[in-house]
């Protein structure tokens, strides 16, 4: 049978003698009732109503129906589930699970004041496109964007969710520092050709330690990839210092970040570093019987063969002083494939191997991070036209990964998903179809039978319901 679709029902091919058909018409039926797990978080933590505590909200509360947490939390709650359009909340507005995620008193909308928003619950596109448009210099007086965000409290709230993660402070942590590229497709202010991607980009510094994320700033591609970073650094270490003077921090980056300011800032402030260093002829040559005796070894076995140098190294112009080196002379079936790594590190706590192979080749775990920041939470949807509401939509989608980790460490650990990235958490966790039926007293959630990781998800809900609530 031809498939053919009307405006009131969908005709699918038939089994058998039977025909299929389909209507949008069976009640208030949800695709992510998993994402209550986000909402038990959420009530532990208070990731999102802090992040509503970094607005500063000057609509007249006489006329408003949408307070600016449960715009918050529709925000970043959409984005963990998939939405990361604002059309999308044209229809999710009449969402219930997404009014309960929110928090919303009435998730039926059935208290909403005009008759053609009786239904919807949560804001529709307009009135969230004009929470992320607000100038930062808007206030009272504004016409329509009244609600003004706090980028410094922002960058406060994330550093403070990293030291409130651990319950005793670690001996030692490692800061990641990397930056990316945001693909542009407009004319957004700060637009720039970047010659290293080939594209009009944005440019994105990101700061994690492991999986924890403590900044996301956006910036021109028009810079050196450092650009920023000991400021950044500086008042990260600055707070971490306060809550743990005694910790010791590494910083860790690609040769991107090996400037002389960074390695500077550190040795001035106690801070080690392990940095990749960009090759030269300088440092080829330094290595030149490494190199010879690694392709000896190779042509002997035929398998890849890597020998070690440590040395003292500095550069002709650009460096202050002169500082350690270690050096990876390898040779593959392709040819010579040497490396650098400038370091603060001493020889006896990280000899030269060690220190290359286990310490900084770890770095490469953070791409996964920004890749599950920039695919899965939409980290690069930076279609508005202003920079600072480019930020903004950063900072929603910084702290969409946040509650998501957040899970992943409270709720996850110990089992099977205990490593798995948003998108599959997504998929696995929070992609569950329910009915959902409302009364006075209560609100029942009817779950699909067939839901495969049925056992888990309880296993889950458990452990986070061992957590004391958060006042």
């Amino acid at each position: 049978m031809k498939t053919e679709c009307t405006a009131e029902q969908l005709e699918f091919h038939g089994l058998g003698r039977r025909v299929v058909v389909g209507e949008f018409d069976g009640g208030k039926i949800s695709s992510d009732t998993g994402g209550l797990l986000l909402r038990e978080v959420e009530q532990r933590t208070h990731i999102l109503k802090r992040l509503a505590a970094c607005f500063m909200d000057y609509r007249d509360a006489n006329q408003i129906e949408h307070s600016l947490e449960s715009l918050i939390k529709q925000r970043v709650m959409g984005l963990t589930l998939g939405y990361e359009d604002l059309n999308d909340h044209d229809r999710l507005r009449q969402d219930p699970l997404l009014a309960l995620l929110s928090d919303v008193a009435d998730p039926t909308g059935q208290d909403r004041r005009r008759a053609q928003d009786k239904g919807c619950a949560l804001a529709g596109k307009s009135t969230l496109n004009r929470l992320e448009l607000t100038p930062l210099d808007g206030d009272a007086s504004s016409r329509y964007k009244k609600i003004v965000a706090d980028p410094t409290a922002m960058d406060a709230l994330l550093v403070d969710l990293f030291v409130e993660a651990y319950d005793e402070p670690p001996e030692e942590i490692i800061l990641d520092v990397d930056a990316t590229d945001d693909p542009l497709h407009g004319h957004q202010e700060g637009r720039f050709f970047h010659g290293y991607y080939r594209s009009y980009c944005y440019l994105p510094l990101y700061i994690f330690c492991g999986e924890q994320l403590l900044c996301a700033r956006l910036r021109t591609a028009n810079q050196d990839q450092s650009a920023g970073t000991v400021d950044e650094l500086e008042r990260i270490i600055a707070r971490i210092r306060l809550s743990w003077p005694r910790t010791r921090i590494i910083v860790r980056a690609d040769s991107g970040f090996c400037r002389d300011d960074l390695m500077s800032w550190c040795e001035a402030h106690n801070v080690d570093y392990v940095l990749g260093l960009a090759k030269n002829n300088r440092l080829k040559a330094a290595i030149r019987s490494e190199m010879a005796e690694a392709e000896q070894h190779y042509e002997g076995t035929q398998q890849a063969a890597r020998v070690f140098k440590d040395f003292r190294y500095r550069t002709l112009k650009s460096w202050s002083r002169e500082r350690r080196v270690v050096a990876k002379a390898e040779h593959l079936a392709k040819g010579e494939n040497p490396r650098f790594v400038v370091t603060s590190l001493s020889t006896e706590k990280w000899p030269a191997r060690a220190l290359y192979e286990a310490l900084y080749c770890a770095r490469g775990d953070m791409e996964n991070r920004i890749k599950e920041q920039q695919l899965a939470l939409f980290a690069d949807r930076t279609s508005s036209h202003a920079l600072a509401s480019n930020q903004l939509r950063l900072y929603f989608s910084s702290f969409a990964y946040v509650l998501i980790q957040t899970l992943r460490r409270l709720g996850l650990n110990g089992t099977a998903m205990a490593r798995a990235q948003c998108d599959t958490i997504r998929l696995k966790l929070f992609k569950i179809g329910a009915h959902i039926r409302f009364s006075v007293r209560r609100v029942r959630i009817a779950f699909s039978e067939s839901y495969p990781y049925a056992s888990l998800f309880e296993q889950i809900l458990q452990r986070l319901q061992r957590i004391p609530l958060r006042c």
